[in-house]
């Protein structure tokens, strides 16, 4: 950012912001400064989210810190008269402590800082996503240029292990440890993959992430093809996210002309090339072997695995998958080194989080917190608390994730805590609401999407989503079997036992997850006079 201005008016643009005019709004800025004759003083700098998704054009003002929400068209003059012209807070739209925590426009420094550090998120908000050289003003392409003058593949690879980082992406993997498959084998053509295809509903940070810093997730992909002996990449992206492919398209395009992707990469011997693939919005092209069938144009359904990717993968050859916020926790991570990143969340679970919040809660949006930090925390401390009503349950993970109780507001939300409850942290939406909500009507929501994005690949998925589907519909209403929760838990667990991909398996956390903490509201809806019909040939339809 330039210092040479006294002031920056930093327009939080990103898919959201667009839709609702956020660059007209940019446009309005400037042509207020341009009136007053405040262009000398006053720069606007477009960046990614400011971080909340229910206040409209979100404004964000440096070097003060101020932020301002619900910004519109006619309230910029006013805004501009009020804020720089009489020189005080414009207070009609400013967003309160409340409403912005963990956000700091002003001495944000995730090297310095622990409880409020961000790692993945450094840059967003701060910087012009669009602009490269605002990325290397912040040491961008620096891990990468360092790695390729003074360390070789092993160093970058054992770093990364030391560091503990695993795999962002929901199923935990040890990162280091699954680029070392990918090193270790002896082909010469490999593959690296960005996996950002973000199909949980409730689930958009990895977008926020594309569009906010797109550099930081290319130079995490070009530190992996060196480390694993790979010259080529893709970004598998949804069709959806018109933003982020246009940002990532352009940053690829600044890299290859400053001799950062490309050939002979800080004039080492070193090939890296990025390019992007769009998938067609099919949820199960989120687990990677599917991503791999599609992206060779092959029907999006799970592949046998073993061979696992980084043995055979793209094209049958070796290939590293990781997704998003992964790879853009590695830059940070060579450049610091292990070290520095296990300063932050716990012992086991060392690092940050980026979590999409939503639901009955004051401030909606993206946030990045320690790893190990208690839900009770991401309520009260980052989403300003409950919106209205007392809270009931969160759904972490997204649709496919694990139903938490209030029993379970102060559990570590780390990879291992949860899994000692049987629980998994999941890719990175937490949904919070109050007493309002039916479990039965949730749960019926949540099997409607799975019924609509099986592939259909197995039976036991196809045909057992839509069962439960139906199930929960019945508890919804109060008619269900009078064995209708028995029959729901033996199809849950049938789906995490034999389902033939994650995709499916997942299906049975919030089923299993709700029978175990809400059973007596459940068993409400149960009619324990009602039996089954014999199934003929009449009523057939429901039970295929």
């Amino acid at each position: 950012m330039s210092k040479k201005s006294i002031a920056q008016i930093l327009v939080g643009i990103d898919g959201n912001t667009v839709l609702l005019g956020a660059r007209k709004i940019k446009s309005k800025l400037i042509a207020e400064i341009n009136k007053h004759n405040l262009s000398a003083q006053i720069q606007v700098v477009e960046t990614g989210s400011i971080g909340p998704v229910n206040k409209g054009v979100v404004l964000g003002i440096y070097p003060t810190g101020e932020i301002y929400g619900d910004v519109t068209e006619e309230n910029v003059a006013e805004f501009i008269q009020e804020r720089f012209i009489k020189g005080s807070p414009y207070k009609k739209l400013l967003l309160s402590e409340k409403l912005r925590s963990g956000i700091d426009l002003i001495d944000y420094d995730s090297r310095k800082t622990q409880h409020y550090g961000r790692i993945v998120l450094e840059n967003c908000g701060k910087i012009n996503p669009e602009d490269i050289e605002e990325y290397i003003g912040v040491g961008g392409y620096e891990a990468l240029g360092i790695s390729l003058e003074k360390k070789t593949p092993e160093d970058i690879i054992k770093t990364v292990k030391d560091s503990g980082l695993v795999g962002r992406g929901g199923a935990g993997f040890p990162t280091g440890l699954k680029w070392s498959f990918a090193r270790a084998s002896k082909e010469t053509r490999k593959y690296v993959i960005c996996n950002a295809d973000e199909g949980e509903p409730g689930t958009f940070k990895d977008r926020l992430i594309m569009e906010g810093d797109p550099h930081k997730v290319l130079e995490g992909m070009a530190l992996c093809g060196y480390a694993i002996g790979a010259d080529t990449a893709y970004i598998y992206i949804r069709g959806e996210y018109q933003l982020s492919i246009q940002r990532l398209t352009k940053a690829i395009k600044d890299a290859e002309k400053l001799g950062l992707l490309g050939k002979n990469i800080f004039g080492k011997n070193f090939d890296f090339n990025i390019k992007i693939k769009i998938g067609a919005g099919s949820y199960v092209c989120g687990e990677e072997t599917a991503l791999l069938n599609s992206m060779e144009g092959l029907r999006g359904e799970p592949r046998l695995k073993p061979p696992f990717p980084a043995e055979s993968g793209f094209l049958s050859k070796p290939t590293n998958v990781n997704n998003v916020e992964t790879f853009a926790n590695i830059a940070p991570i060579i450049l610091n080194g292990s070290d520095w990143f296990r300063k932050f969340g716990t012992e086991k679970s060392p690092g940050t989080k980026v979590y999409t919040i939503l639901g009955h809660i004051n401030r909606p949006g993206l946030i990045e917190v320690p790893m190990g930090i208690t839900l009770r925390e991401i309520i009260y401390d980052y989403a300003g608390g409950m919106s209205h009503g007392k809270f009931k349950m969160a759904q972490i993970g997204g649709t496919a994730g694990d139903i938490l109780s209030s029993e379970l507001l102060d559990v570590p939300l780390e990879y291992q805590e949860l899994q000692k409850l049987g629980h998994n942290l999941g890719s990175g939406a937490i949904l919070i609401m109050n007493e309002t909500v039916s479990i039965a009507d949730f749960l019926a929501c949540c099997m409607k999407f799975f019924v609509h994005e099986s592939c259909g690949k197995c039976s036991v998925c196809r045909i057992g989503t839509k069962q439960m589907h139906n199930a929960f519909k019945r508890l919804e209403k109060q008619e269900a079997y009078f064995d209708e929760l028995e029959i729901i838990k033996e199809l849950a667990e049938e789906l995490k036992l034999t389902a033939f991909c994650p995709m499916g398996q997942s299906v049975a956390s919030p089923v299993l997850s709700a029978l175990k903490y809400f059973g007596k509201e459940l068993i409400q809806g149960v009619n324990p006079d009602k039996r089954h019909e014999p199934v003929t040939r009449d009523n057939l339809e429901p039970w295929v």
